[in-house]
């Protein structure tokens, strides 16, 4: 599986991202697929996540309302939208795939994904 994260980038407070992850390598409707961040000096945190088959998602709370994650299965691309941007939404955003059984929820740890990107910076300046 490969993973290649694009769109990030510097914006202001307030304004809006969407970053990409073209996948490739499988075919994922058995697959999860989220959005980690870190902050440095940080751990690296769980974002969103969907279950590719059915798009099921989670998120976690501080983005609730302000980010949407979605997926593209006819160009098997992962994208998350960033609205209303803060100065603690800084850090090196990461896509992530691992195979999800449809027994087993969506993982929020990062140790439930197998497969990862590079990243992306996103800066917000306040």
């Amino acid at each position: 599986v490969q993973l290649v994260e694009s769109g990030g980038g510097l914006v202001q407070a307030g304004g809006s991202l969407r970053l990409s992850c073209a996948a490739s390598g499988r075919t994922f409707s058995n697959y999860a697929m989220g959005w980690f961040r870190q902050a440095p000096g940080k751990e690296r945190e769980i974002v969103a996540a969907i279950r590719w088959g059915t798009g099921t998602t989670i998120y976690e709370d501080s983005v609730k309302g302000r980010f949407t994650i979605s997926r593209d299965s006819t160009k098997n691309t992962l994208y998350l939208q960033m609205n209303s941007l803060k100065p603690e939404d800084t850090a090196v955003y990461y896509c992530a795939a691992s195979p999800l059984p449809i027994t087993r929820p969506l993982g929020r740890m990062r140790s439930e994904y197998d497969f990862w990107g590079q990243g992306t910076l996103v800066t917000v300046s306040s």
